[in-house]
């Protein structure tokens, strides 16, 4: 038999909903660009079944409130607007391509500690001594003294505590969280004052003047920002936390992008009681997010108070994608797709 004769269109020979099944479990949605540059009728095949987009939102379900595709300069009318008559293909074509740029770019493969600032925490038991800034800090010691948050004592160990974050971009992929508790070496019995159990959210702020105020060098013991100041597209399971001195890590089921750049870490639960008064206190003495931030090649606006916002690509700082070491080792028609221009994508949040 002829090589000819050898080849075949599987996606052909086994129809589209056996293909489309196939694609779909796909690991990597960046596999489906190589398989869209494969051939003009594959291409046509992912971009009109949307197969980018279901695998993103398999692996990142914070981003099932994509809605509308636009083109920057067009201000071309949303796919969501054309149901009622036949799909545009320009319309799909862009639709395919912000997910394309975004599957690029959602490699936990490097890991960082992606804080930025301490802008709140819930209560201060002594400020400024103990306030939330001390637990940026790697160490529970500085300068010959100690470096820790402490919340105010409680009767009820019931009783939770809050510290929310701003993380170096607005948009990043997030792996893992480790948080220390403070062990009061000064203290008879050398207590460990650490919560039961902490969970996370992740998400952004309601209106944007609510973290105008809230920068690291003003931040006093009064500035509390309220759950309902934000908008959380992510809350964790929770996790056990250990009444040991050491970082302990609490890994997310799945990686996370953190739309908005805000993290809360939520205590729950109180195990230490001080001799003094008989409170039950909780001490963190620092507090580490681990990830990637996706910037500059992604940002990420949002758009207050409606909770739209805009998410962008800008191609030309991607660094693996314009390193010349990389590229030679990508398809060209793929690289050619992905440095076409950048676009913009308008995202709802969920429910609204």
């Amino acid at each position: 038999m002829s090589e000819v004769k050898n080849k075949m269109d599987f996606i052909k020979l086994l129809g589209p909903d056996i293909s489309v099944k196939i694609l779909t479990h796909l690991d990597d949605p960046c596999d489906l660009v190589r398989v869209s540059a494969v051939s003009n009728s594959w291409q046509r095949f992912v971009i009109e079944n949307g197969l980018c987009k279901q695998l993103c939102l398999k692996k990142f379900p914070e981003i099932s409130g994509v809605a509308h595709i636009i083109e920057v300069d067009n201000m071309i009318e949303p796919v969501s607007t054309m149901l009622g008559s036949s799909m545009n293909w320009e319309c799909l074509k862009r639709n395919h391509n912000v997910y394309a740029f975004l599957a690029s770019g959602l490699s936990p493969s490097m890991r960082k500690n992606c804080i930025s600032k301490a802008i709140s925490a819930s209560s201060t038991d002594n400020y400024p001594e103990e306030s939330v800034l001390n637990t940026l800090e790697p160490w529970d010691r500085t300068h010959y003294r100690a470096s820790y948050w402490s919340s105010k004592g409680e009767r009820d160990p019931s009783v939770p505590e809050t510290l929310i974050y701003t993380l170096i971009s607005r948009i990043c992929l997030v792996t893992e969280i480790h948080v220390q508790p403070f062990q009061a070496y000064f203290e008879h019995g050398l207590p460990i004052y650490s919560a039961k159990a902490v969970r996370f959210k992740m998400g952004h702020p309601r209106y944007p003047v609510e973290l105008e105020g809230f920068v690291a060098d003003k931040i006093t013991a009064n500035h509390v920002l309220g759950d309902n100041q934000f908008v959380w597209t992510y809350t964790s399971p929770e996790f056990p936390m250990f009444q040991e001195n050491c970082l302990q890590q609490f890994k997310l089921p799945e990686p996370v992008l953190c739309i908005g750049g805000v993290l809360l870490v939520e205590m729950l639960g109180r195990v230490q009681q001080e001799e003094i008064d008989d409170l039950f206190y909780i001490c963190i003495s620092h507090v580490r997010v681990v990830g990637r931030p996706l910037s500059p090649a992604f940002d990420v606006k949002i758009h207050h108070p409606s909770g739209k916002c805009t998410l962008k690509y800008y191609p030309h700082t991607d660094s693996s994608m314009s390193s010349s070491s990389s590229s030679s080792k990508r398809d060209s028609r793929t690289a050619l797709r992905l440095r076409l221009r950048p676009l913009t994508s308008s995202l709802m949040q969920r429910g609204v």
